[in-house]
């Protein structure tokens, strides 16, 4: 895949960041005055102050390196920065955001790298899209730092955790930056000071380089979990590497392999992996509590199932929604029952042949997507696919919880297809659903049916998944 876009980290590779003790210290009125503006006084000195934002701040770090969940700013101060005022969000819901931007402007110390201005211009020049990933809890810190320095302009998208609510490493981030700037991961690289985060991620995302550059500030955390492509002093280092990846570039646009398919995308339940003991758990929670379905049950589990799986409810409120459809009350009868659908959810098999099918795929040439209806995090799907060898080879994974549509919408595949800059009809979907193949269909891309439902019309059928290589609307 052609090199297509540039994406940086913001902290520690845009600009760098420190901060002593001294200078939270001086720096912390500015907290104290946004906290008494909304009648919130404490007579913590500012000493005490600025350790307990310092020491919050690493209990955060920590909890989120686990959840890669980002907070709203009034949650993140009332549980962790100021735990020991002992507020509650709705307290400081209206200062939320003022005490986020105050943290990452005033407690820090943060000056661009003096070469980001030349090394913006000649990335842009190469007609390369640029765009940043960031981890922050303000959504106005970023922008604002971005036209501080007078570079705001070179960058499109800028993608924030604060908004987005999940961090990196979080491979999700990551594909939602390149679905908003409309270009593949595997054409993207992305730069950034952290391997626990920024490597991590960028790799597990399936985009085509992920390099580290050297930043001195050190939050105590382990910085491991991958290697970089590359690494990097200065920024200027940057440029010969692109250089490099154009080059070679031009070498593969010599060698194309000539399919006339291009990209391939799938559907995942049923066709990636499968849950061979459906709602087991759930089921034994039903019988051991002899409850039983009501009238109406399972238009009603629909209707909850529909709005899950378009990001309108959270995964856990359906389960809890559908728990209380046997007239539920009691919290620890709710909390059981969704212990046991999530369990459920959670226990999924790879179906045998994927994952040397895939690669092979991969290895042939083809873009290659997933179109799923789920309510899940996409991380979730793609730690399984990690265990098995392919979680990082997606170029773009379309969820509908994101996209806020189901298939057969055209919606669904089109974001696909607009992503990689693929036609519908150098394009396969492969599915199992008769209304998901006919919605591919219809838009006009080629379909291979795979498990698929009684009445199908497709263009190829399969009955393991090792066969898609050798169909026939694959060849020449």
């Amino acid at each position: 895949m052609m090199l297509k876009a540039v994406f940086f980290d913001m902290g520690g590779t845009i600009d760098t960041f420190r901060y002593t003790r001294e200078q939270r210290i001086k720096a912390v009125s500015a907290v104290r005055e946004c906290l008494s503006r909304t009648g919130i006084i404490t007579s913590c000195s500012d000493t005490c102050l600025a350790d307990m934002i310092t020491s919050g701040t690493s209990e955060y770090l920590r909890w989120n390196m686990v959840s890669n969940i980002e907070l709203r700013p009034a949650e993140i101060w009332a549980t962790y920065f100021l735990k020991d005022l002992h507020l509650s969000s709705s307290d400081l819901e209206p200062i939320g955001e003022e005490l986020a931007f105050i943290y990452e402007t005033r407690l820090f110390t943060r000056e661009m790298r003096p070469e980001i201005p030349q090394v913006l211009a000649e990335i842009q020049k190469m007609g390369l899209k640029i765009g940043c990933i960031s981890n922050t809890q303000s959504s106005q810190q970023v922008p604002y730092s971005l036209k501080e320095y007078g570079i705001d302009s070179y960058f499109d998208p800028v993608v924030l955790s604060s908004v987005y609510g999940r961090r990196k490493p979080d491979p999700a981030i990551f594909y939602h930056a390149a679905r908003l700037a409309q270009v593949p991961t595997s054409a993207c690289i992305y730069i950034g000071d952290k391997v626990n985060r920024d490597i991590l991620g960028a790799q597990r995302a399936g985009f085509r380089a992920a390099i580290k550059i050297h930043h001195v500030y050190d939050n105590g955390e382990p910085d491991e979990g991958a290697e970089p492509d590359a690494h990097i002093e200065n920024m200027l280092e940057l440029i010969p590497l692109i250089k490099q990846y154009l080059a070679q570039d031009e070498q593969t646009a010599r060698k194309a392999n000539g399919h006339k398919v291009k990209a391939i995308f799938f559907d995942a339940g049923d066709i990636l992996y499968h849950r061979p003991n459906k709602e087991q758990h759930f089921k034994a929670f039903l019988e051991s509590h002899q409850l039983h379905q009501p009238a109406g049950f399972n238009e009603e589990k629909l209707r909850l199932k529909d709005l899950a799986f378009t990001g309108k409810i959270s995964r856990h409120s359906y389960y809890e929604q559908v728990i209380r459809i046997f007239g539920i009350t009691d919290p620890g009868l709710i909390a059981e029952g969704v212990d046991a659908m999530n369990t459920d959810d959670s226990n999924a098999e790879i179906i045998c042949g994927t994952p040397e099918t895939i690669r092979e795929l991969k290895e042939k040439g083809y873009i290659l997507g997933i179109i799923t209806d789920t309510a899940m995090t996409l991380s979730i799907k793609l730690n399984w696919f990690d265990q098995y060898g392919f979680g990082r080879v997606w170029d773009t994974v379309i969820s509908s919880k994101e996209v806020g549509a189901r298939k057969p919408d055209p919606e669904m595949y089109l974001r696909a297809l607009n992503q990689v800059g693929v036609d519908p009809c150098d394009a396969v979907f492969v599915g199992h659903k008769k209304a998901e193949i006919d919605g591919a269909h219809e838009i006009g891309m080629k379909t291979i049916a795979l498990n698929y439902d009684s009445g199908t019309l497709a263009d190829a059928y399969v009955n393991d998944i090792r066969e898609i290589p050798k169909v026939s609307c694959l060849q020449g």
